[in-house]
């Protein structure tokens, strides 16, 4: 495997499960100095244990990015721990606020948005500074191909991840100058513990009929989000900005 990050600092955040845990291990194997962050301390101290056991430098910071503080706090422990942030995996999403519009609670809205939304502007407003006194570098925002098109009974989610795709794109017109590239990935289907257990079937039965809907004909695994999100953070995707960058199976192609 290449050292596309070696002696480059990298955050991940929702990094303990799914395509998180992938791109840390991924951007890990190539060198990079990995900040881990998610809620689940103990997942996230096992991840960052076992990565070190590896070789690599790792370290797991609790944060709840739905919280200004909080990842306000986790860019000041990069600050503190490496003195600069050369990219960064804006990882953190679900859809929690399910049904036809006029049933979606207010909060569950709000709730939806906070998580998919605002907590990428929280780690974006946090995250750029920091980049900038590095000299630049990349960043990467996951959304899902409801960034780019619509669902029944999942407007939040979709309305959320819509406005990721324009912020991201807005902060990329901002910060180019600054030598700071952010893109934006819509994803399909991913073999994850969440897209597992959120189908209300048995988690085999819920791979099959995801697959289904996209045209190659099947999910992808977690390892194949984490080599593109290892490229569109590396210097070889040096000419790629404000753009977002389907990798779904073919399912947004229609």
């Amino acid at each position: 495997m290449s050292a596309r990050f070696t002696d480059k600092v990298v955050l991940v955040t929702g990094a303990t499960s799914g395509m998180g845990r992938a791109a840390a291990e991924r951007i890990a194997a190539e060198g990079a100095k990995v900040v881990l962050a998610a809620r689940g301390e103990e997942a996230g101290d096992a991840l960052a244990a076992e990565l070190r056991a590896g070789g690599a430098d790792a370290v797991f910071v609790a944060t709840d990015v739905t919280v200004e503080a909080q990842v306000a706090d986790l860019v000041q422990q990069v600050t503190d721990r490496h003195g600069r942030l050369d990219a960064a995996f804006n990882n953190v999403g679900a859809a929690t606020a399910v049904g036809p519009i006029a049933g979606v609670d207010a909060k569950a809205w709000d709730a939806d948005l906070a998580l998919n939304l605002t907590s990428v502007f929280y780690s974006l407003k946090y995250q750029i500074p920091l980049l900038q006194a590095s000299g630049g570098g990349a960043i990467v925002n996951n959304t899902s191909n409801l960034a780019v098109t619509g669902a029944a009974a999942m407007a939040s989610y979709s309305a959320a991840k819509h406005g990721v795709v324009g912020l991201t794109r807005s902060a990329a017109l901002d910060t180019a100058a600054a030598g700071i590239r952010i893109n934006a990935l819509v994803t399909g289907g991913v073999d994850t513990p969440l897209l597992r257990g959120n189908m209300g079937m048995p988690p085999e039965e819920a791979v099959r009929v995801a697959g289904a809907l996209h045209p190659i004909g099947r999910i992808a695994q977690p390892e194949e989000i984490a080599a593109f999100v290892a490229f569109l953070l590396s210097d070889e995707a040096r000419f790629i900005t404000g753009a977002a960058l389907a990798i779904d199976g073919g399912m947004t192609a229609a």
